[in-house]
């Protein structure tokens, strides 16, 4: 059907229902106002398709937004103009959109061109063409700025499920806006409100600022400076750290590598996620030399993340970041614990999603999952039967209630399948030879992802830290024990928590208020000194969503 197919059914549905709503002369009166009429010709529906996640698969939704639907319930009317112009509800509406770049969207998604080429006319069927155009960019932006980007929908949906919401009501929307009492209040609470946002907001801002000053030069190649070398391309080191904030000391001679400067050279590779050993190699002078404007959209990339997640998180939480390896437990606003995890590797990825910790499990058992049963421990069993016995691994017939424990050292291995290996109930006992450590930490969720110590402390030292099969390892569970079931005037020490894993039994202690875990996947983020820290994307994940924030575009 051709556009002028569409309009003509546009205009006769309007009138059917403008025939319903206002039979004689109040129809008369309403077909005669020529703002209400010329609206017909825009009364379209447009095509949203939006992303869900459910029983771990990824729902693409189409969504048809109508504005017939909307202007319907609303009498056929305007709802930002009248014959006179925009109304002072409009006028907020516009100049929400055109700031909309503050938070890392594009205003041109949200069509302020067009908008303000209508903005000062008087002709009823302009004014009619931008009252629906304010309304449909309203909605496009409200659920991008509170949900996550729409234009997902072309990119990768698995991993970008988590964007937008298959729940989102238009009608609702703007329902919300028009009985609004302070449409300012009610645009700023749609950001998600917590400072790790708000921080990088501060952060695009300052970029874009250095940005519109020409950003810093490339540091040429040639070999390794090291602390006391004299190097004509130290001028433009010195200025590439006093752009960023980290020249730390006045510099008296700017061609020589002085020792008051390597603390600023520690620093730089500190927040770009290299080794801080001093020297200006390759990988350094690659950080130095990733264009301003790279670091503005890796910004703008994390931020929209952002908006995907909680908005919320809780007045105590807890913060894992895959991409850093790190989690962080927050109270009242402050960092309580700060140390080091391990994630999933590539082949079995972390999940991005939060819940609450509910419990946490002393001396746990290990129920083996039927894939690492299947992918690695049948494997140990062909070569070696006594494999399970060894490894303390009990063996019960099922995953049923009323299961029995069989006695693994008769069973012919060589023969038993995978599938047949799935139906059997694998089960470590706790001791120091246990997977999960002496303390595991339990938030019910759908991907079976749980946080644990381990038997291997000494992966914590490597700087890339992803080798589990999904779940998260903790380098310090006695401090996590501590800092989730102390609340109020209940406080548990570390003493006694050591004392309770030194029992050996297995025993599960209910945190007396669960504490929100937010799983999250952030490359860029404030550090509590103000500089902006940078991680590797182990995951691959930053170019995907830079070729649908940006398409066209390089992200390095």
């Amino acid at each position: 059907m051709g556009r002028k197919q569409n309009f003509w059914v546009s205009v006769i549905v309007v009138f059917i229902v403008m025939g319903m709503l206002f039979p004689g002369k109040a129809f008369a009166h309403k077909s005669m106002d020529p703002l209400v009429s010329a609206m017909a010709k825009y009364l379209e529906c447009y095509s949203l398709e939006l992303f869900s996640f459910k029983n771990q698969q990824p729902l693409s939704v189409p969504r048809n937004l109508c504005l017939l639907e909307i202007y319907h319930k609303n009498g056929l009317s305007p709802l930002w103009v009248s014959s006179i112009g925009p109304s002072k509800s409009a006028v907020k509406i516009l100049e929400t959109l055109k700031n909309s770049d503050t938070d890392g969207l594009s205003p041109t998604d949200y069509g302020i061109h067009e908008m303000t080429a209508l903005w000062d006319s008087l002709e009823p069927e302009k004014l009619a063409r931008l009252d629906t155009l304010i309304t449909v960019n309203l909605i496009k932006y409200v659920h991008d700025i509170s949900r996550g980007h729409i234009k997902l929908r072309d990119i990768d949906p698995l991993l970008f499920a988590e964007s937008g919401d298959a729940d989102f009501d238009p009608l609702a929307t703007i329902d919300t806006v028009l009985t609004a009492d302070d449409l300012a209040l009610f645009f700023a609470e749609l950001p998600p409100d917590h400072t790790h946002y708000s921080d990088l907001k501060k952060s695009l801002k300052m970029y874009r600022d250095l940005a519109e000053r020409g950003g810093w030069g490339q540091i040429p190649p040639g070999k390794i400076i090291r602390p006391g070398d004299r190097d004509d391309r130290m001028t433009a080191i010195i200025k590439r750290l006093t752009l960023t904030g980290d020249l730390m000391a006045p510099v008296d001679d700017d061609s020589r590598y002085g020792s008051s400067l390597i603390p600023s050279i520690k620093q730089f590779q500190t927040r770009h996620g290299l080794n801080p050993d001093g020297e200006v190699g390759p990988k350094t002078r690659a950080a130095m030399n990733i264009p301003v404007q790279t670091v503005v959209r890796k910004i703008m990339i994390n931020m929209a993340r952002w908006r995907w997640q909680a908005h919320y998180l809780g007045q105590k939480y807890i913060l894992v970041n895959i991409a850093s390896f790190n989690l962080r437990g927050f109270d009242q606003g402050d960092m309580k614990i700060n140390f080091p995890v391990i994630v999933g590797k590539l082949q079995s990825q972390t999940p991005v999603f939060s819940d609450r910790v509910q419990y946490v499990t002393f001396n746990p058992f290990w129920n083996i999952p039927t894939n690492i049963a299947k992918d690695e421990v049948l494997l140990e069993l062909r070569k070696d039967p006594l494999y399970l016995v060894k490894q303390h691994i009990r063996l019960f017939s099922s995953w049923q209630k009323d299961a029995v424990e069989l006695d693994s050292t008769t069973m012919d291995w060589a023969a038993i399948s995978e599938y047949q290996i799935s139906l059997f109930k694998l089960r470590q006992d706790p001791g120091p030879w246990n997977a999960l450590g002496d303390v595991k930490f339990i938030f019910p969720n759908g991907y079976d992802v749980y946080m644990h110590a381990t038997i291997h402390p000494h992966l914590f030292q490597r700087r890339q830290r992803d080798f589990s099969h999904g779940c998260i390892r903790v380098s310090d569970p006695l401090g996590l024990a501590e800092f989730i079931l102390s609340h109020g005037e209940v406080s548990w020490e570390r003493g006694e928590i050591g004392d309770i894993i030194q029992q050996g039994e297995r025993k599960v202690v209910i945190a007396k208020r669960p504490v929100p875990v937010h799983i999250t996947y952030q490359t860029t983020w404030m550090g509590g000194d103000g500089l902006i820290y940078f991680s590797r994307d182990i995951y691959g994940r930053d170019e995907k969503l830079g070729q649908a924030l940006f398409p066209g575009d390089v992200i390095h």
